[in-house]
């Protein structure tokens, strides 16, 4: 433990598994105790199981592993009342605020834009959109009573450079920038800084699930996660397929840090050199 963000408390939604849990970790071996919340649910237009009790429980375990204090309930971004009970609880427990990563997300419904139904269309926005800005609306009180902090809104490669049959989530996904500005302008005073990363293809089952490698392979009736592979190879201009959730992880570490003490209102690609291919 190299201690970049000890005595600091992260709040983290989506933490049950994926990048989430990889976050929670990532920030907990720096000294950072945490708050996280998940859905603990399915949700009807997503095609991939979501974060589970037995998943949370997971992440609280690695956490509690590294010596840390971590605080995980259930709660659905879309709530706002819900999620800002969650994150007024971890607060009081924990004593402060001082880094967010607003990481809870879908993808969902690929589709041309023509095609998509109506309430793919809105999951996607509640959850990956107006999600966000319940997230940072709960979280930007805490913020400031701790004399300020770090936000890191979890995007996308695709808001850089857009993606056929995903309306839905590029739009969501480039929302998310507008919102980032936004937020870095009108909380710099506070001394909070707001950035976007954006990765590329990540290892998480929102990857990893029969809907997506259709996408990648139509021209097979029942593709495989091998036969998917195999069909991103060439994906990012750098040689690598998909990136490990560690590695957005620890550009959260390093936007939250006070190495970044300076940086707010940047978009930050971890993506292989995808955005520029």
């Amino acid at each position: 433990m190299t201690g970049r963000l000890e005595g600091k408390v992260a709040f983290i939604t989506g933490g049950a598994k994926g990048q989430g849990r990889s976050h929670a970790v990532r920030l907990a071996q720096e000294g950072a105790d945490i708050i996280t919340v998940d859905i603990l649910g399915d949700i009807p237009t997503a095609p991939y199981p979501q974060g589970t009790e037995a998943d949370l429980a997971e992440t609280v375990r690695q956490v509690e592993a590294l010596d840390r204090r971590i605080i995980a309930k259930q709660a659905d971004v879309r709530d706002y009342e819900g999620l800002k009970a969650a994150l007024d609880e971890g607060v009081a427990a924990l004593g402060r605020l001082d880094i967010v990563s607003a990481n809870a997300g879908i993808v969902s419904g690929f589709a041309p834009s023509d095609q998509l139904d109506e309430q793919t269309w809105r999951d996607m926005i509640d959850i990956n959109l107006t999600g966000v800005w319940h997230t940072t609306k709960a979280a930007t009180p805490h913020l400031r009573a701790s004399g300020g902090g770090s936000i890191t809104i979890t995007s996308s490669v695709v808001a850089l450079k857009a993606a056929q049959n995903v309306a839905h989530y590029v739009a969501a996904k480039t929302g998310l920038i507008g919102l980032m500005r936004t937020l870095a302008l009108e909380l710099a005073p506070d001394r909070i800084r707001v950035n976007t990363i954006h990765p590329t293809t990540v290892k998480t089952d929102m990857t990893f699930n029969e809907p997506t490698y259709r996408v990648f392979r139509p021209d097979l009736e029942n593709p495989t996660e091998e036969d998917f592979i195999e069909a991103t190879h060439g994906l990012n201009p750098y040689p690598i397929n998909l990136i490990d959730p560690v590695d957005l992880s620890n550009a959260i570490v390093f936007l939250a840090s006070d190495e970044a003490r300076y940086v707010t209102g940047i978009e930050f690609p971890v993506d292989a050199g995808n955005a520029i291919g």
